[in-house]
């Protein structure tokens, strides 16, 4: 695994928001991942979350329009708590170190894995922030999105707006079909160049939860799969939004509470952690 970050590297993120890392996954890694997420999501049986029978591409109260959004992917959440491989790869301390790094936080914690598969002629993932639909508020979460396959601008890279994060705010623009609704509320984006992440399989970017981005359609007669993983800073506290967390689990909260549960929320790294 390449992952030792540069000081530039570091600087880089920090500066833009997000960071594209080549060959993150050698040959035989990139193998692993994949057949562990394919036997993942089949165990799954289309099942969106581990604890609902909402099934990928139905309504799920995140994203209402149920009709678009399910032909942009195919979205499988939390694969690491209903598979040990999936649980190995997740909560492996080297991407949180990683995480953490980028961040410059002291501890890193899960907030939600997902497999993202953008089908033959899927629709294109509108301009968008992270954070604001997270049950936490912290502007140093961020996600690791991983390659499984080659990303091309023909089958629906990601794009960023570098920098975007620094003034971006938690307010919920939402994500609809019209790629340029995120201009509504930040005008002063509308005319910046935006940062194709082309990448080969294996490589990974990581980007700020504030930072706006988006992904092309996919134009081609084949898949586009990737794994990604949202990391929240150790410490975060409840904001009162529900999102991916089980009913059971939401219900003994209250705002302010810190998110510390280890089933739902496994810290992965901090500089104080025992070797």
């Amino acid at each position: 695994m390449n992952n030792e970050l540069t000081k530039e590297q570091i600087e880089s993120y920090r500066s833009n928001g997000f960071l594209i890392i080549e060959d993150f996954l050698d040959s035989k890694e990139l193998a692993t991942w994949k057949t562990s997420i394919d036997s993942a999501i089949e165990d799954r049986k289309g099942r969106k979350f581990p604890h609902s029978d909402i099934k990928t591409g139905e309504s799920d109260g995140i994203n209402d329009s149920a009709d678009y959004f399910g032909k942009v992917f195919d979205q499988i959440i939390n694969l690491w708590q209903t598979n040990d491989k999936i649980k190995e790869i997740i909560l492996d301390e080297r991407i949180g170190k990683m995480a953490s790094d980028l961040s410059q936080v002291d501890g890193i914690r899960v907030w939600h894995d997902q497999s993202l598969v953008k089908q033959p002629w899927a629709n294109s993932t509108a301009w968008h922030l992270d954070s604001p639909f997270w049950s936490f508020s912290h502007r140093e979460a961020l996600s690791i999105w991983v390659a499984l396959e080659d990303v091309t601008v023909q089958n629906g890279c990601l794009y960023f707006m570098a920098g975007s994060e620094k003034e971006t705010q938690f307010d919920e623009p939402g994500i609809g079909a019209n790629m340029g609704d995120i201009f509504n509320d930040y005008p002063q984006f509308k005319n910046t160049s935006p940062v194709p992440s082309v990448i080969k399989a294996g490589s990974c970017s990581f980007h700020n939860g504030l930072n706006i981005h988006a992904a092309g359609p996919n134009m081609t007669n084949n898949t586009r799969k990737a794994f990604t993983c949202a990391f929240m800073p150790d410490g975060s506290t409840f904001n009162g939004k529900k999102n991916v967390l089980p009913t059971e689990y939401f219900e003994t909260l209250k705002v302010g509470d810190v998110l510390n549960n280890e089933e739902q929320n496994p810290l992965i790294y901090h500089v104080n952690m025992k070797k």
